[in-house]
């Protein structure tokens, strides 16, 4: 067997960065998950991660391509100091001793064994400074005096005793708690803390090749300050996010509106739905991100700052009626509506012009080509003098009749369209889109000459 040691460098807390230690707050597990990649027989010690490489070294090209490799690597921490053995607890031993050159087992100090350390002042009285110090002395006296796990743990240092760890392991969902350094009173703050959070998910995502749609940011408050003891809030994105920058942004946005009734002590974040990631590089050669953000992150972000009531996004419907053509919902989670803006620009690069007169041309585009640029809601009743229509004075009924006989199917309405369109021009205003009520509602008034004229649209 093989074991290698790694240890965070002191000097790569003092980094910033996405992935350095000092934005985690389990630096030393997620440099365990980071290490799975290696060899699924991971193990934390004292400060450490253990990997048993035996049986996985030959698939990395031999032991010293696989020590290249983990040192040359930038994720999820700058630099590892690192350390080999025989057993576990020599490569551990090692990796306190550095810099010192690599010491033989017998040689290695009595501090660097976990099992010796509560004893060192009374086996210093002895003589005893070294493992083999210690491994010359009685077992019989030294298990009475110093107790059976010392012996024991001599015994699984040189490889008479099997190791036994509970193996690390990635969890299914992410979910992980930071001690704030001081009460927090304003929500904006939590930031600094979330961001760690977040640096922690990120390793995460990466070794699950997942991205996140929902997760909650949880916060525990000083129970002696108020009667509420804990608050969340529930992050949900359209697209499976694998880049916590755009996770960063919406929290900063969310929480520069909430009111802390009380100092936060503790953070917490968890996972509540992901996905895993489908590559869409179709090229042989590495896909590099688009600049900026995604019409979906851009979305998002406005409806954080703005209120999702306040962004949004014109849904079609199949209906004839001019007024419910389209409705107006919230745009948040509007994938399709990306779908359709690419399926229409691939529609204009093939065919960019086309007349009206194009037998190409369908038969709605004909029909659309009536519809004007702004709609009145509701219809303006039109004064009717003579037989014609007045608004700022006669119109001039230009082309129609255009005829509509549609809403039977709308238990809603209290009646079925039935109306003649006409494209109409005074000579004070624009053009208009007006039309005539073909069978009166009863609520209407009845016109001197017995039609109904609404204007319905502006022509821009």
């Amino acid at each position: 067997m093989h074991w290698i040691a790694l240890r965070p460098r002191p000097e790569a807390a003092s980094a910033s960065g996405p992935g350095d230690a000092v934005a985690l707050t389990e630096p030393l597990r997620a440099l365990g998950w980071w290490a799975l990649q290696y060899t699924p027989r991971v193990a934390l010690l004292d400060g450490a991660v253990l990997l048993e490489v035996s049986g996985s070294v030959r698939l990395w090209g031999g032991l010293a391509a696989l020590l290249r490799r983990i040192h040359m690597s930038k994720e999820p921490v700058a630099q590892v100091d690192s350390a080999q053995g025989a057993t576990s607890l020599i490569a551990h031993a090692r990796l306190q001793a550095l810099p010192q050159p690599v010491p033989p087992p017998d040689a290695l100090p009595l501090h660097t064994l976990g099992a010796a350390r509560p004893h060192l002042a009374t086996l210093a009285r002895l003589g005893c400074s070294t493992w083999g110090q210690l491994r010359a002395l009685p077992r019989g006296g030294l298990a009475r005096r110093f107790g059976a796990a010392l012996v024991d743990a001599l015994d699984q240092a040189y490889g008479q005793r099997p190791d036994v760890y509970p193996w690390l392991a990635l969890p299914e969902a992410f979910a992980a708690r930071l001690e704030l350094p001081d009460a927090v009173a304003q929500a904006s703050a939590l930031l600094f803390g979330a961001r760690r959070l977040l640096a922690q998910l990120q390793v995460w995502l990466r070794l699950r090749q997942c991205g996140v749609l929902a997760l909650e940011l949880g916060w525990q408050m000083d129970a002696r300050r108020h009667t509420a003891r804990s608050g969340a809030l529930l992050l949900r994105v359209a697209e499976p996010a694998h880049d916590t920058a755009h996770l960063l942004h919406l929290l900063a946005e969310h929480l520069a509106r909430v009111t802390l009734p009380a100092p936060v002590l503790w953070l917490s974040l968890r996972t509540l739905q992901t996905q895993p990631l489908v590559a869409q590089n179709a090229s042989l050669l590495p896909d590099t991100a688009p600049p900026g953000d995604t019409l979906t992150q851009l979305v998002e972000r406005l409806s954080a700052r703005l209120g999702a009531e306040r962004v949004l996004r014109c849904r079609l419907q199949a209906d004839h009626r001019p007024e419910s053509m389209q409705t107006w919902t919230a745009a948040l989670g509007c994938p399709d509506l990306i779908a359709v803006n690419a399926l229409l620009i691939g529609a204009r690069g093939q065919k960019s012009m086309q007349s009206v007169g194009d037998p190409c041309v369908p038969p709605s585009a004909l029909a659309s080509a009536w519809l004007p640029t702004w709609l009145l809601q509701p219809p303006l009743p039109l004064r009717v003098h003579a037989g014609r229509p007045q608004y700022c004075g006669a119109l001039t009924l230009l082309a129609g009749p255009q005829r509509l006989e549609a809403g039977w199917w709308d238990a809603a309405a209290d009646a079925p369209a039935l109306r003649d369109y006409f494209i109409a021009r005074s000579s004070t205003s624009a053009l208009l889109w007006i039309y005539r009520q073909r069978l009166r509602r009863p609520a209407t008034s009845t016109p001197a000459d017995g039609a109904d004229w609404y204007l319905h649209g502006v022509f821009g």
